[in-house]
């Protein structure tokens, strides 16, 4: 990787900090070490990591408190949390102070490996549309906000550009000239059941049985044009914290 990804750990256990700050060395990583909640919290500010790993319990600030203090400086920051003994209560908690999961000591080292291969990878969306003006201005918009874009206008050819490469999500106009949008959709589901493919119209009442059919086949949202573009970001962020929450197996929900 060009720029290592910062791992902050944090856990009163000095050797447990030790063994998976040597792992994620060997892996490539930055690993920050830090022993209690409030250490955790200076830590972030300092370093500004990519990712916390963090024990729950811990003597005075435990790892639920301190995961809401670190989101009210970082929002964003993705905090994973660890314990041995964790009540469902405590793990309910800990998801409402936006934790992404709480993995159950000792943790799959490989699985956190694995999520954080993924955590910086540009992410791809597909645009099909039947529109060039509104595609390329669509793509110049996401590509601005960091996100790699394909656009497509044959119907025939979606399903080809999802094999080249992995797509995050599809962006699907539904109404597609001679080519009804479901069609797409239906192909989509039959050949990728879990991708979200969040539906495009700019008919919302002429389109309204076609938007709930949609809906009901599983696409996971529909946008009206014209659509602010923080509406768009904001569920494809959605679907990105989703992703990779299941991969710490968290379910993915729609």
């Amino acid at each position: 990787m060009n720029e290592r990804l910062k791992v902050l750990v944090v856990d009163d256990d000095r050797r447990m900090v030790k063994t998976i700050c040597d792992i994620l060395k060997v892996e490539g990583y930055t690993a920050i070490q830090a022993y209690s909640g409030d250490e955790a919290q200076q830590k972030v500010r300092e370093n500004h990591p990519d990712c916390v790993i963090m024990d729950i319990k811990m003597p005075g600030i435990d790892g639920v408190e301190a995961t809401a203090m670190i989101k009210s400086v970082s929002p964003d920051l993705p905090v994973v949390l660890m314990s041995a003994y964790a009540t469902e209560d405590q793990i309910n908690e800990a998801k409402k102070q936006g934790a992404y999961t709480v993995l159950t000591k000792p943790i799959d080292v490989q699985q956190i490996l694995f999520f954080l291969s993924l955590l910086r990878k540009e992410e791809s969306i597909l645009v099909v549309d039947d529109d060039p003006a509104f595609s390329r201005t669509l793509r110049d918009i996401l590509q601005a906000s960091g996100y790699n874009v394909d656009t497509e206008a044959d119907p025939e050819k979606v399903l080809g550009q999802m094999e080249r490469t992995y797509k995050l999500v599809v962006l699907l106009d539904l109404n597609l000239g001679s080519v009804n949008g479901l069609d797409i959709l239906q192909a989509i589901r039959a050949r990728y059941p879990g991708k979200p493919v969040v539906l495009i119209t700019g008919y919302r009442e002429a389109m309204a049985s076609s938007i709930e059919t949609g809906l009901q086949i599983g696409a996971y949202a529909c946008l009206y044009k014209p659509f602010a573009i923080e509406e768009l970001t904001g569920i494809i962020e959605e679907i990105s914290r989703g992703k990779l929450k299941s991969l710490l197996g968290e379910p993915f929900k729609r």
